[in-house]
Order: C-alpha cells, then sequence, then structure tokens
C-alpha cells in the first residue's frame, strides 16, 4: 500500500520554507510558523521523522498514477522511434509498448513477440556480440523495456518500491552521470545458469561502475551483493540509497544495509557529478535467457522517488561544475540521444571550462588534489629557468553559467597554496552585468591546507542571459623565476547576512 498524506505543518528554515510530514501518526512541528505551505507528501522509509531534512524532488519523483507514463518526466526507449545510448542488450529489445502505468503501478513487460520488428544490428557489452531478437545464431524474439528520467539531480536519496519479474530478465534501478554509474540494484529472480559470485535469486546488488577514460572492462569501482531471505520476484520491498557528497548508504525496508565513505575509496569515489534514474529490464546472457513458457513476465514498481537537502549556496545545483568534477548542464536543451556517460564533448546539453591559449601550460584541472570530489584547478606553477610567458592565464566558464538575481552575496572558494613565491591575488570576473574582484594578500595565508577566501557581491541588476565567472592568475602578480603552484576548488555564492 502506499503511503498516504496525513498531515502538514510548514517550518522555515534560513530563507526557504519546506513542509514537514509525517505518514503514520500526525504530529505538529513546534517549530510551525505563519508560512507559506509547500506540498511535501511522503519521506523516506528508513527517515520517517525526516532527521535528514529531505524535499522530494518532484521533478523526478513518480507515484504512476493514472492511465500512461508522464513523458513530461520520463524517456521511454524506443518511443516515436527514439533511442537514448542503447536499445538495450542484445538478444532483447526496448519496447515502448511495454512501459504501462495501471491500478498505480509501473509495469515493465517482457514478452515473447516473434512479429516484432527487430534492430538489424548488434550490441557489442564486452563478449556479447549478439543481434537483438537473435541468441546464438537462432531467434530468441523477446523485447523488454526501460524509462529514464529527463532531468538529473546531484546527491540526494534514491527510493522504489518493487518487485523483479519472475524470469530469467533483470529487474534494475540505476543512474548515470558524467563518467559514473551508480547501480542501486540490479535482480535476476530466475538465473539459468549459477556461477559463483553473479546474481541469483536470493541476490540484491549494488554496484559503482568508474567510466572516466579510458572507459574500458571492467569499470566497477566498488559494491555490495546483499543476501536476501526472499526471491526477489515474491513480492514488494522497498529498496533505497542514500548518496551524499562523500558516502554512500543502502537500505532496504527502511533498514540500514551497507555503506562506502570516500575515505575509504579515495579517489575510487567516482559519484560526482548530476544523475538520471533509469528504471529498465533486460538480458543477461552470461546467467541465461528466458524461455517462451515463462513470458510475459513484469517488472513492477510502486513509485519512484528521489529526495534532496536545500542548500544555501546559489550554485548548489551546479556545484560539482563550480567544483571542477563535469560539465555544467544546460538542462533546457535535450539531451543527444548518442551521449554515453564517457563523452567529454561539450555540447548543447553539457558544456565544461574553457582556457585561454596559452593557459594550457599552466592551467589544468586535476584529479587527486581537492577539497571535495577528487578534482580541483590547478596552477602548476614555474621553476627557476622559465616565467609566465603569457599576461595571463584564464579559466573561463561557458556564458550563461551564472544565474544570480538582484541582492548582496558572498562568493567564496577554497584555495590550496604550495610553500613558496606565490601569487598574492586571484581574479575573479562576473561576466553580465560586468564585475570584478580581487582575492588579495594570499602570501600571508596558511600554506598547504585548504583554506576558504570570501568576497562580497552586490548586484544592482540580475545575471543576462550570457553570464558567468571568468578566474585569472596574472603574470603581474607573480614572481619572474620559481612560481609556487596552487590549487582552486569548491566555489560558492551565498546570500550576504
Amino acid at each position: 500500500m502506499k503511503y498516504q498524506k496525513i498531515y502538514l505543518s510548514a517550518f522555515l528554515l534560513g530563507t526557504f520554507t519546506f513542509l514537514s510530514v509525517g505518514c503514520e501518526s500526525p504530529k505538529k512541528s513546534t517549530e510551525t510558523k505563519e508560512t507559506t505551505v509547500v506540498t511535501q507528501r511522503f519521506l523516506p522509509f528508513s527517515d520517517q521523522e525526516n532527521k535528514g531534512g529531505w524535499i522530494l524532488n518532484e521533478e523526478i519523483s513518480d507515484e504512476f498514477e493514472g492511465t500512461e507514463i508522464d513523458t513530461t518526466k520520463w524517456f521511454v526507449e524506443g518511443q516515436n522511434g527514439d533511442y537514448y545510448i542503447w536499445k538495450g542488450r542484445a538478444p532483447s529489445q526496448y519496447a515502448p509498448h511495454n512501459v504501462v502505468v495501471e491500478n498505480g503501478n509501473l509495469i515493465l513487460k517482457t514478452q515473447w513477440e516473434p512479429d516484432y520488428n527487430f534492430a538489424k544490428e548488434t550490441y557489442a557489452d564486452g563478449a556479447n556480440k549478439d543481434t537483438y531478437g537473435i541468441h546464438e545464431g537462432k531467434p530468441l524474439p523477446v523485447t523488454t523495456a526501460a524509462i529514464v528520467s529527463k532531468k538529473r539531480f546531484l546527491n540526494g536519496y534514491m527510493e522504489i518500491k518493487s518487485k523483479a519479474p519472475h524470469a530469467a530478465m533483470t529487474a534494475a534501478f540505476w543512474a548515470i552521470g558524467f563518467e559514473q554509474e551508480l547501480d542501486m540494484y540490479e535482480q535476476l529472480a530466475v538465473p539459468k545458469i549459477a556461477k559463483e559470485g553473479s546474481i541469483d535469486k536470493h541476490m540484491n546488488r549494488t554496484a559503482i561502475h568508474d567510466w572516466s577514460p579510458p572507459s574500458t572492462r571492467p569499470t566497477k569501482a566498488f559494491g555490495f551483493d546483499e543476501k536476501l531471505n526472499y526471491v526477489t520476484s515474491e513480492g514488494f520491498h522497498v529498496y533505497g540509497v542514500e548518496w551524499g557528497e562523500d558516502y554512500l548508504n543502502i537500505y532496504r525496508d527502511g533498514k540500514f544495509i551497507h555503506g562506502f565513505t570516500q575515505d575509504e575509496l579515495g579517489t575510487d569515489w567516482v559519484l560526482n557529478n548530476p544523475m538520471e534514474i533509469w528504471v529498465d529490464s533486460e538480458i543477461f546472457k552470461w546467467l541465461g535467457v528466458p524461455h517462451k513458457e515463462e513470458l510475459p513476465a513484469t517488472f513492477e514498481a510502486e513509485y519512484v522517488r528521489v529526495w534532496q537537502k536545500e542548500s544555501d549556496n546559489l550554485l548548489a545545483k551546479a556545484s560539482a561544475f563550480y567544483g571542477f568534477e563535469g560539465p555544467i548542464l544546460f538542462e533546457e536543451n535535450p539531451k543527444p540521444l548518442t551521449m554515453v556517460p564517457e563523452d567529454a564533448t561539450a555540447n548543447e546539453y553539457q558544456k565544461f571550462w574553457l582556457f585561454s591559449e596559452g593557459s594550457e601550460r599552466y592551467l589544468k584541472i586535476t584529479e587527486g588534489h581537492y577539497a571535495s570530489g577528487v578534482e580541483a584547478l590547478q596552477f602548476f606553477g614555474y621553476g627557476k629557468n622559465d616565467s609566465l610567458n603569457v599576461e595571463k592565464v584564464i579559466a573561463k566558464t561557458p556564458e550563461g553559467s551564472l544565474k544570480l538575481p538582484v541582492g548582496d552575496y558572498n562568493l567564496s572558494m577554497k584555495v590550496w597554496l604550495d610553500q613558496g613565491r606565490i601569487t598574492d591575488s586571484i581574479h575573479v570576473t562576473l561576466m553580465n552585468p560586468k564585475m570584478e574582484l580581487t582575492f588579495s594578500g594570499l602570501k600571508k595565508l596558511e600554506r598547504k591546507q585548504w583554506v576558504t577566501v570570501e568576497k562580497k557581491v552586490s548586484r544592482q541588476a540580475a545575471s543576462a542571459v550570457n553570464d558567468g565567472m571568468i578566474i585569472e592568475i596574472r603574470k603581474e602578480d607573480l614572481p619572474a623565476t620559481k612560481a609556487a603552484k596552487l590549487y582552486i576548488d569548491d566555489i560558492e555564492i551565498k546570500k550576504a547576512n
């Protein structure tokens, strides 16, 4: 049974209004004030008192009410002949008619369809060179289904209430983003081939994959297999994953199961960029293929929900970009259908930091030295027989990367300064309306540790459509020789008190 909205009470935190919601017994917040109520109907099954301060992301969450899938939220693989990234894992192929919303549930069907017009192509997946609809040279006309969220999000609590198909077909609740993949779960209730260490009917597999170059298999960075006391197709269960800035926690039926932290994993921590949700079913041929007699089979979900936490950082949605982890997203533009996680090509949907000519010798986004995530902007410095051979080095955001309303703000960044002759200033320009800021006095700061520097910003006019940010290190601020290296990370803008 789905959770029902029981009561509402609004409270104020900073400048944001939230809703406290109970899913069991009503209990008013002692912090209730006269404010505008913002509806939040559900809370994570493992945090019914909302100690985590979760806010439902309505753009991605879905209760699957009505009679058809909400295409404002979900891309349906194969709809109107369009496929995003792939057509499924051959020999099965995604077919849009297999996506059904019925009785308040999402139903992803797997069917035996000998008359279906399968794509006349192979899908190269490691050793898998099968053609769609063909397995080892013989017909295997299996169609299945997939949906993908149209929006991405950075950090949050992802939850699904679902049951796997009772067939040799997977149930998968997963997410991808730039150079990363998080399989919240992969399940297979009826494997035909038993392999030690692989998925069986009593297993819930969570896996994280690193798609940074070179993105060659195996890509798995870390994961956890949970042994269950039930078969995954026997009934509905609640599966949740909490994805934090530097941790990942796995929950099942409201109980904590296992966790990971970046402190343990170091640069294997790849979950640093916004992701989109996938719900799909496919064939894992190395564990067997479905028989005609066991189809049709259904992968069913009562809901998909994503919660996030409010932030006073106005760059929070793009904080991965302003932390130098990956691209900034322009979600008003469609995702290119061929854009895979390892794709570092700039397009209208994703764009990257830009470096001026001559800067590449001195300036680079570097992995392994960071305040958060795994990357930071590095100024390499130079030695005794060298000097800066350009007037300044520049890192620039794409136009439209900054959207600030009128108001007073604090712009901050974290810097790491090596010992030695360091520049005394870092220059930051907000592009339109133009405002130049100078972070000076760096020589007086502590060395070889992350230090936060901050400047006040007063905007008399809102950002123009081409607003952005420019970071400069200038020759005039540097020593003639032996310039020490420095790093910049975690740029934030917050409202001034």
